[in-house]
């Protein structure tokens, strides 16, 4: 795992939990990728990069990617690549809804397949929301 972070963090204002949720799941599904893909030398790359109304974080793998059928429906409820049993399909799902939903972000992916997957997620320096914590 590679951390690729500026040398002082920016601050957002966000759900602390609600984004730990997000990020564990993305380093999930991008280690069971790895595994799946029998990948040599695996891989994993998070940035974290400031931008001018927000921040952006990536997560990407060097695992085998997937087809553009499949990265159209990554983020619908019980859409699923994993066998019977493995995955519920809600992981991606839920994450986009705390991502675009509960911070007004955004979450998107891109992948091709042989060429590995990066899912960036956007998330705005102000929401509004009192409750919100800077994480």
């Amino acid at each position: 795992i590679h951390k690729m972070l500026p040398s002082k963090e920016p601050e957002v204002h966000c759900e602390a939990g609600q984004i730990q949720q997000v990020l564990l799941n993305l380093l999930k599904n991008a280690a069971q990728a790895l595994h799946i893909g029998n990948i040599d030398a695996p891989e994993i790359t998070l940035r974290l990069r400031p931008f001018e109304k927000g921040v952006e974080l990536s997560v990407t793998d060097n695992g085998p990617g997937m087809e553009e059928s499949v990265r159209r429906r990554i983020f619908e409820p019980f859409f699923t690549t994993k066998g019977k049993g493995v995955g519920s399909g809600l992981g991606l799902s839920v994450s986009y809804y705390l991502i675009t939903e509960s911070h007004k972000g955004q979450l998107d992916v891109e992948s091709r397949p042989g060429k590995g997957c990066t899912f960036r997620l956007w998330l705005p320096l102000e929401q509004g929301q009192e409750e919100a914590v800077t994480c």
